[in-house]
């Protein structure tokens, strides 16, 4: 349980908010000079269906993260910004988990693409964690895409929402799709906690009306 007197949400990024696939694909078809069809979006974890070889995956998102800005400029999933928001009105203190500094040298662009990100996608946020070990950080329920980080939370005890992608279609549920689906799974997880602790209508230090960001998803648009 975590220490907050609020439901805390732990949100992975790639895969879960952000394009990270298709994103990835339009850079490294472009560096190739090949089709975009020619990397098939229907995807392993390794990308083994891309043909990389050894170390050109690392290769390739070391270029795509330093060089061509890609945490920057990735497409946000359907729905992502505004369920949040909702969700995040509803009391439920929403934790961003993302393993982005796994690139050498990388680290200072990936943070500061990342923050930019959250920003321009208005994606409402209270903690921004990058660590690859996500048991660590304390969450009532989490949403991920890779099977590692689901399994490892899982054996810690964690609940996870399974975000459907062709590499993850093992895993066990609960599982969403959509972000209408995770919306509706949350909300549930919710009510449960609530009957012990209670939800707060805002989040604690928000005024009603009041946006992380300044605005609202619909008045971004």
């Amino acid at each position: 349980m975590a220490e907050l007197d609020a439901f805390v949400l732990g949100v992975d990024l790639d895969g879960v908010c952000a394009e990270h696939t298709l994103g990835f694909r339009a850079i490294v078809a472009d560096r190739l000079g090949v089709d975009e069809s020619s990397l098939p979006l229907e995807r392993g974890w390794d990308f083994a269906e891309w043909g990389f070889g050894p170390g050109e995956f690392e290769d390739h998102h070391r270029y795509a993260v330093v060089e061509k800005r890609m945490f920057r400029t990735l497409a946000v999933i359907d729905d992502a910004a505004e369920v949040l928001w909702r969700l995040s009105d509803a009391g439920v203190w929403i934790r961003i988990i993302t393993h982005r500094l796994y690139v050498n040298w990388g680290h200072q662009t990936a943070v500061t693409d990342t923050v930019e990100w959250l920003d321009a996608a208005h994606i409402p946020y209270r903690d921004l964690c990058f660590l690859g070990a996500k048991p660590q950080v304390e969450a009532d329920l989490y949403i991920d895409d890779s099977p590692g980080n689901v399994s490892a939370l899982r054996r810690a005890g964690n609940e996870v929402i399974v975000f459907d992608q062709p590499y993850n279609r093992t895993m066990d549920g609960p599982r969403a799709s959509t972000w209408a689906q995770i919306e509706e799974i949350v909300l549930d997880r919710v009510a449960a906690w609530s009957g012990i602790h209670g939800v707060q209508p805002t989040l604690p230090g928000v005024t009603a009306g009041d946006r992380l960001f300044g605005r609202r998803p619909t008045d971004a648009r």
